[in-house]
């Protein structure tokens, strides 16, 4: 199960995660499992057939950006729940520090493998996209 913080105002005008055009997470899975990512049904399906879920964190919060630094009055999700009726999910990844962080505060008692991958963000520039591409492809490719 990838995790992210919260959709970005760009993903919720596309309706759909990782929705900025600038973002580079689809264009990374699309580079791992060689799938195109043209329209939102072929993100589906690359999930499904990857075996991948997604989701994000955060629940409900107000915010002045897309920024995660920008989240405020932060709900959480049910993660703890979820993986007891997805008792397949045997990994959580994060995409974001921030995702990582509340994790570890609200659900750190569960015996779940949680490894970090950089932020998929075009505003994370610390690596390149072809960096990133291979922390990705090391964790969820083949």
């Amino acid at each position: 199960m990838i995790l992210g913080s919260f959709p970005s105002i760009d993903s919720f005008k596309e309706d759909f995660y990782y929705g900025h055009k600038r973002n580079q997470f689809w264009k990374i899975l699309s580079d791992i499992f060689n799938y195109p990512i043209n329209n939102r049904d072929q993100k589906i399906w690359l999930l499904k057939e990857s075996k991948i879920a997604l989701w994000d964190m955060v629940s409900t919060c107000s915010r002045d950006n897309s920024l995660d630094s920008s989240l405020e009055e932060i709900e959480v999700n049910n993660i703890a729940e979820f993986l007891e009726e997805n008792p397949s999910i045997e990994k959580v990844v994060f995409t974001g520090r921030l995702a990582e962080k509340l994790f570890k505060m609200h659900f750190d008692y569960l015996e779940i493998e949680s490894v970090y991958l950089p932020s998929p963000s075009s505003a994370y520039a610390k690596m390149s996209f072809e960096q990133k591409l291979e922390k990705y492809r090391e964790l969820l490719g083949s």
